[in-house]
């Protein structure tokens, strides 16, 4: 009686144990929200060069091959016409914005605010988030600053289950999809909060044209998660410089920026959809 008592123990232990992994799973490949875990800071020892030794689920971000952000060259890229592969699903939806400390994003309740099909294959959207300067280059060049859309397949057991939809900016006429939400963002300098904002659209981030980029790369963030599929719009739209700065001043990086290193490439296959693969201002 005894030895069947420590059987079901030892079985529900297990049991138990392996729920714990499943729950664990999906969320290892999110974005870390801490911000006091890293920082930017090219000579800290949180900083990018030190992000993977600072925990050991963060390991990609030191010895991962398919790390992001890359520099995008026109000598690599293979080009293809583009065959309708992506299609935004966007709808407008209730949202939550949150300072996370190295960057300021605007989160959806997951499947709400609708989705983007790639290749047939719907990803949920649910959060984006500003980078400056941009994460991504083309041809060496950098630009003032860089949107992320994140979509997820909210399933762990589907592998590469995230697609970001990344929009670069140079200095021009204002966002309309930043003015939005700029006087809440305002509310939020150096303080590490949450404003649910009620109703945002997504489908007013201006539109990217029908040429891009897309490869496969990593989260830019810790735990620098690869199998993440980017696309990365060869339009450039615009931003002005007052809502850049309200951006880098909401979290303090206003002389610090919240760009991630570029990463090697490592004969990673890059492919432009369009007609070239050169950018013109």
């Amino acid at each position: 009686m005894m030895d069947q008592s420590k059987s079901i123990f030892t079985s529900f232990f297990v049991l138990l144990l392996l729920l714990q992994l499943l729950y664990l799973e999906p969320i290892t490949a999110q974005e870390v929200e801490d911000e006091s875990e890293f920082n930017y800071l090219i000579d800290s020892e949180k900083g990018p060069k030190h992000w993977g030794e600072l925990h050991e689920e963060w390991a990609a971000c030191k010895h991962g091959t398919l790390q992001s952000p890359v520099d995008l060259l026109s000598e690599i890229v293979e080009v293809h016409p583009n065959k309708g592969e992506v299609r935004l699903k966007y709808k407008a939806s209730n949202a939550t914005i949150r300072n996370r400390g190295h960057d300021i994003s605007i989160q959806w309740k997951l499947g709400d605010a609708g989705s983007m099909e790639l290749n047939g294959t719907d990803y949920l959207l649910d959060q984006c988030h500003w980078h400056s300067p941009s994460e991504h280059t083309i041809n060496g060049k950098r630009f003032d600053m860089e949107l992320h859309m994140v979509h997820l397949i909210p399933d762990a057991d589907v592998k590469n289950n995230i697609v970001v939809v990344a929009y670069l900016y140079k200095i021009g006429k204002p966002d309309k999809f930043l003015s939005e939400v700029s006087k809440d963002i305002r509310t939020m300098i150096d303080v590490k909060e949450e404003i649910h904002r009620g109703v945002v659209n997504p489908r007013d981030v201006r539109k990217g044209g029908s040429k891009f980029y897309k490869y496969k790369g990593s989260l830019t963030v810790p735990p620098c998660t690869e199998g993440v599929t980017w696309i990365i719009h060869r339009k450039l739209t615009t931003v002005s410089k007052e809502q850049m700065d309200l951006l880098r001043e909401a979290v303090h990086d206003s002389a610090e920026l919240n760009a991630r290193p570029l990463q090697a490439l490592n004969r990673r296959d890059v492919h432009f959809h369009g007609h070239e693969s050169r950018v013109r201002d």
